[in-house]
């Protein structure tokens, strides 16, 4: 057994003693014999790397009524929300993330082979991180925008690629840039056969899942590298309130342009879509973007929390 194989069986062992047999992260510290910090990554692992499946089999009714609340209000087919009361940002995100992986598993599920849009971000690796490994090579994933820097470097975020690898299915991804150099590189990256080919499928897949971002200085497309401090105060005084795959809207869901729309290689998106895209966001930071994305109707899937429900409702 190698250091890795080992690592994996130690964080199993103490994901049975956390989540089965009830110990507290000091117990599994002392029985394993390791600090309290070395047995809190353990747990942490064993939940990133799949080994912990959770399904909590009783809905709560209150947030049932505001799913199909939000449905009848912004015209969603597919609407979930969980519970979140006054927890953070982190605990709603983790919330999203078991939520987020029951709504993918009901499409992985099919035998029917699927191809599978995929964005990227941090909700959304969250979400992937939950999903439970499946045999499922028959579908495929596809990537819905360029994970290449203005430094050259990759996101952190290269969900399709983790996703295909739970599925055992192929992966597809945009060989270009989010944002070229300059609308002539953006033509060149944009002309290549592979490019073509990729967001092609992408067009055509069966289901779209994406992040619903925010627009605000060190929000992820600022804090990646992909636009400047600059470009995103230019946004913000455009009235930017959030954006999916680097297309910007105001808080009407109306599309903003930008310098950045020349330089933008990214799968194409419309509001009032009328493709099968589910927006995966909550937490009080996203609410501005997550009330953009269903009144431009640029999502007719939604998976968020109660608080931003209510909230949505409320308007």
């Amino acid at each position: 057994m190698n250091k890795e194989e080992k690592k994996q069986e130690l964080a199993a062992r103490a994901a049975w003693m956390y989540y089965v047999a009830g110990l507290t992260q000091q117990e599994i510290a002392q029985s394993l014999g390791l600090s309290r910090q070395v047995a809190q990554r353990l747990v942490s692992t064993a939940r990133e790397q799949g080994m912990v499946s959770v399904k909590i089999a009783h809905p709560v009714t209150h947030c049932l009524a505001l799913a199909q609340a939000l449905s009848a209000k912004f015209g969603l087919t597919l609407c979930r929300v969980v519970p979140s009361g006054q927890l953070d940002d982190d605990a709603v995100q983790q919330m999203l993330a078991v939520e987020g992986a029951e709504v993918m598993s009901q499409f992985i599920s099919e035998d029917t082979p699927q191809t599978f849009g995929i964005g990227s971000g941090k909700t959304l690796r969250a979400i992937i991180d939950a999903l439970p490994w499946t045999e499922r090579p028959q579908h495929h994933c596809v990537s819905m925008i360029g994970a290449i820097a203005r430094d050259d470097s990759g996101t952190r975020y290269d969900v399709p690629l983790k996703m295909a690898e739970k599925m055992q299915g192929k992966y597809f991804f945009i060989p270009a840039p989010l944002y070229a150099d300059s609308p002539d590189d953006r033509e060149m990256w944009c002309r290549h056969q592979v490019y073509q080919r990729v967001t092609q499928r992408a067009l055509n897949a069966s289901v779209i899942f994406l992040g619903i971002g925010e627009v605000s200085p060190g929000c992820p497309l600022n804090a990646e590298g992909f636009i400047t401090d600059q470009q995103v105060s230019d946004l913000q005084s455009k009235g930017a309130a959030g954006e999916m795959l680097g297309h910007f809207f105001n808080q009407q869901g109306e599309r903003i342009y930008s310098e950045l729309d020349a330089l933008l290689t990214s799968v194409p998106l419309e509001a009032n879509t009328t493709r099968n895209i589910i927006g995966f966001a909550g937490g009080e930071r996203k609410f501005a973007a997550i009330r953009a994305a269903v009144a431009g109707r640029w999502v007719n899937g939604l998976v968020t929390d109660e608080a931003t429900a209510n909230r949505l409702l409320s308007l």
